[in-house]
């Protein structure tokens, strides 16, 4: 393997969401020390993504800053298109650029289906879809006005694969899997303006792992390494999960087999009735050879 240069962040401005603890810290002072200014925001809510403490993030800044790194804090409410235009509306007028944005904000919630009412889905919703919608809205003219930026938006394994699926995270696996496709358009949107879109899937004992401190593995400084590098310029391919956990990553992404003319030759089982899609089930639903090709 030829050895690579260092991948350095001085001179850029970032935005990281849910960034007084877990992963958002971890990405946040990775990204500092490597020579960021991150404007690390977090409105300080509970587990359960209600409330607000704002003391939260101001003590995670204040102790990233007596370890000399570039880090300043903000925690206005991002629930509404409006306050997530007014963030990075700052950000720009203070420091008139935002080369990265990540947005890691989030929460479980579990809920039988019985009990989901639409208040709840909406919070869930807003957050994990149309928030990361909202702060991408509001940087991509700045970011193409300077030729280009970097975008990360959080998914999870919990949507993407059935094997991974829990009962009562209905809510939450749809918010993820609305986050994906939110990706894979502005990937395709970006790429003539170098903005550059992709995902993360992490794991890691958060507070969504009611861990408090350090955890005893799957530390979130593990993932942060994957994510400082789809924050770089160094990244330059959009529209990848990048699955991410204990050290280790995998990128993948949904992509048709070689010469599928969409949507009319799919290159795929052939059946005309009903009795026959029923016979050629087993066929049909065959999983692929190596999912990760």
């Amino acid at each position: 393997m030829k050895p690579i240069s260092s991948i350095c962040f001085q001179g850029q401005v970032g935005l990281v969401t849910g960034a007084a603890g877990g992963l958002g810290l971890a990405y946040s002072r990775l990204l500092a020390q490597r020579g960021a200014h991150v404007v690390m925001h977090d409105i300080g809510a509970g587990v359960d993504g209600a409330g607000s403490d704002p003391q939260r993030i101001g003590q995670c800044t204040q102790a990233l800053q007596a370890q000399g790194l570039s880090v300043e804090a903000a925690s206005a409410a991002i629930d509404q298109r409006e306050r997530c235009h007014a963030l990075v509306s700052d950000i720009l007028q203070r420091h008139g650029r935002l080369d990265f944005l990540i947005h890691n904000a989030g929460w479980v919630a579990y809920q039988a289906l019985e009990d989901i009412d639409d208040a709840e889905l909406e919070r869930m919703l807003c957050l994990a879809a149309k928030t990361p919608l909202w702060l991408a809205q509001a940087a991509w003219p700045a970011m193409r006005a300077a030729g280009g930026g970097r975008i990360v938006l959080t998914t999870s394994d919990r949507a993407l694969y059935p094997q991974y699926a829990q009962r009562g995270l209905s809510a939450y696996a749809m918010a993820k899997l609305a986050a994906q496709g939110l990706v894979n358009v502005l990937a395709l949107e970006g790429a003539e303006h170098g903005i550059v879109v992709n995902a993360v899937s992490p794991v890691a004992k958060t507070r969504m792992w009611g861990i408090d401190g350090e955890p005893d593995e799957l530390h979130p400084d593990t993932v942060a390494t994957g994510v400082a590098f789809l924050a770089s310029t160094r990244c330059r391919d959009g529209g990848w999960v990048l699955r991410a956990s204990n050290g280790q990553f995998h990128a993948l992404r949904l992509q048709d087999a070689e010469h599928v003319a969409y949507p009319r030759d799919l290159r795929a089982v052939v059946a005309d009735s009903i009795e026959a899609v029923a016979l050629q089930w087993p066929v049909i639903a065959r999983p692929s050879v190596d999912a990760r090709g």
